[in-house]
């Protein structure tokens, strides 16, 4: 099962990497190390929690609640 969450993130994370730099004028870099140190990518390594199923706006969206609340919001499945 961690082999299909890994491939999922690395199709899902160049994209949520690709959004961070864009709205934080990060370089990818930096957005990437950024995006690894938060508590929102701990939770996507977590098979249990489903996150990876989100879309990489979403996923942004949530990292971004968390940059600036300090809490992760989830968004209810549809």
């Amino acid at each position: 099962m961690q082999n299909k969450i890994g491939a999922m993130l690395m199709l899902i994370l160049p994209e949520v990497v690709a959004l961070i730099a864009k709205n934080y004028k990060l370089s990818e870099t930096e957005a990437a190390a950024a995006l690894y140190k938060s508590r929102l990518y701990s939770l996507l390594e977590k098979e249990e929690t489903k996150l990876w199923h989100f879309s990489a706006l979403t996923l942004y969206r949530m990292y971004d609640e968390e940059v600036k609340t300090g809490s992760i919001v989830f968004p209810e499945e549809v």
